[in-house]
């Protein structure tokens, strides 16, 4: 069985607006979902992030406060799943909260270091030529 990273960008603005009820509602849809997902025995970790935080920058290790994004680019959490195929990965995707507040659900596949050989990068430049069909 493989993993999968899911990234939880966005559809922060919507929640800002929410009643407390409504607050109260959304965050038992997410224990509810993990909930599911953990009995059924498919997370391997999982945890919302604080939206400001510290960069690294380049050979002299530069300290910079960061990230700045647009709100629908926010990286607002995570999930690592287990998978046997990208898309039973995307069927874990789309129960995720953060689609009903407008948010993205970002699915990616946990590799290992032997799953990268420097042909690797020269081969896909930046584009998703194997990644799955959506």
């Amino acid at each position: 069985m493989k993993e999968y990273i899911l990234l939880f960008r966005g559809g922060f603005e919507r929640i800002i607006d929410q009643s407390p009820e409504e607050f109260s509602a959304n965050m038992e849809q997410w224990k509810s979902w993990l909930s599911r997902l953990g009995k059924a025995g498919k997370v391997v970790a999982a945890q919302p992030l604080i939206p400001t935080g510290k960069q690294v920058v380049g050979k002299g290790r530069t300290v910079v406060d960061g990230p700045f994004a647009e709100g629908k680019e926010i990286l607002g959490g995570y999930l690592i799943c287990k998978a046997d195929t990208y898309d039973e990965a995307i069927a874990i995707a789309n129960g995720c909260p953060v689609l009903d507040t407008g948010g993205i659900v970002e699915i990616r596949e946990v590799a290992t270091m032997e799953d990268m050989p420097r042909e690797y990068f020269k081969s896909r430049n930046g584009s998703q030529q194997n990644g799955p069909k959506l």
